[in-house]
């Protein structure tokens, strides 16, 4: 049994001035970087909420060092947080690669008592998100993103693995309970009432209060968190949006599942595509006339490659790798039965957790802590008031009617009509 560290002794964060001093003793480290670790060129670059990251560079080369921290960040020392997450996400990356092979980046090392993780640089990839919101297009995004996303499903199911393995990686996972916390209440339940870390756009009160007393709307997102905290149907990322994708014009990387656990198949599925509809969303206060509108048809089409994606490669893998205990072959195909009615009732399932899980998500990045760049980097209010209330309704709709939203068409049509309605 590996032990899992939440206050180690001898943890000590990170600075740039020491990180060479540090990490010269490290094999992986020294040997990629090179040189003397004196003249390492050191830039702390980390802009997330939880840890502190670094891009390492020596003549021989450059290593991304990842560091968890014991609060977040974006908060301070009154919200602590367990180092473990670096444990477990180191576990996330390996499963990642097995699974998903070159989809994310390689690991070097991994120290669990300083939490810290040295890693594969990806250059010149940056930050998708950053990339939609300066208008940048990504080849072949939405079919990588669709067949992670199945591949990860599916090979981190009993679909595929033995039953005894995933249970014991069930196992394992279980034990990180402070990050998914966070998600339970951030994402599932602060939206919904007046918690103490939300804030909202001046001028969206109206559309909050409406959501807000809306009982049936609060039901199914109660529903979806039992769904989240309740089912181990795989392991999922567990934050996957478009600040956790890395990209080229042609070439992308998953990166950061610290908030690995297991859990429903739509649900990475859900926060993706939520993340998508929030930069379509955004678009009229980045870019105007033309490209405006060729943009924001490219992003809709990315949301429709992802989920064409996502079900010819996991109806791929069902046909080709259904190896583990469910829907085995013995009970189908081996008595002449065709089990693709199966195949197609499961993926109807998902696809609808799927619309739920990303409703929720439009609300959450608008309503509760830790909000997306694609609204906030909006200097005019009122536009972004305007633009935040489309938003929200939309993501109310799928939240309230995800099992009637049975197309990628009937999306795209719902979304670019939500674009065109004056809410505020």
């Amino acid at each position: 049994m590996i032990a899992i560290m939440d206050t180690p002794n001898q943890y000590q964060p990170l600075t740039p001035e020491e990180l060479g001093t540090r990490l010269s003793v490290i094999d992986a480290v020294a040997d990629r970087v090179g040189g003397d670790p004196s003249t390492w060129k050191v830039q702390e670059v980390g802009d997330g909420n939880l840890n502190l990251v670094f891009i390492v560079e020596g003549p021989e080369g450059t290593v991304i060092v990842k560091q968890a921290l014991p609060y977040v960040r974006l908060v301070g020392d009154s919200w602590p947080l367990p180092l473990y997450r670096a444990f477990f996400e180191n576990h996330a990356l390996v499963r990642q690669a097995e699974r998903d092979p070159g989809a994310v980046p390689e690991i070097y090392h991994f120290d669990e008592e300083q939490a810290l993780i040295v890693m594969e640089f990806l250059a010149p990839h940056k930050i998708l998100r950053r990339k939609l919101i300066d208008g940048e297009k990504v080849a072949g995004l939405g079919e990588f993103l669709g067949k992670f996303c199945a591949r990860t499903a599916f090979r981190g199911s009993e679909l595929s693995m033995k039953s005894a393995d995933k249970k014991k990686d069930v196992g394992l996972f279980s034990g990180n309970v402070e990050i998914p916390a966070i998600t339970e209440a951030l994402v599932f339940t602060d939206p919904y009432h007046e918690a103490d870390m939300n804030h909202h756009t001046d001028g969206l009160d109206p559309v909050v209060a409406e959501l807000r007393s809306n009982p049936e709307l609060k039901a199914k997102a109660q529903r979806l968190l039992m769904k989240f905290a309740s089912n181990t149907e795989t392991m999922v990322h567990g934050d996957l949006h478009s600040g956790s994708i890395m990209s080229t014009d042609t070439d992308s990387r998953v990166i950061d599942p610290e908030f690995v656990q297991y859990g429903p198949m739509g649900f990475d599925l859900g926060m993706l595509l939520a993340n998508f509809f929030m930069a379509y969303f955004s678009q009229e206060a980045h870019r105007h006339d033309a490209a405006l509108e060729d943009y924001r048809e490219w992003i809709l089409s990315v949301v429709a490659d992802t989920v064409k994606a996502f079900d010819e490669e996991f109806t791929h893998l069902w046909k080709t790798e259904r190896t583990g205990m469910l829907y085995p072959v013995a009970l189908f195909e081996s008595q002449g039965h065709h089990s693709g009615d199966a195949c197609a009732d499961l993926l109807d399932e998902i696809w609808a957790d799927a619309l739920g899980f990303c409703g929720i998500e439009m609300h959450r990045r608008t309503l509760s802590l830790a909000h997306n760049a694609d609204f906030e980097e909006i200097e005019d209010k009122d536009l972004k008031a305007r633009l935040e209330a489309r938003n929200l309704l939309m993501g109310a709709e799928l939240v309230l009617n995800a099992r009637t939203t049975t197309s990628i068409d009937e999306l795209l049509t719902l979304a670019r009509q939500f674009n065109k309605k004056d809410i505020i």
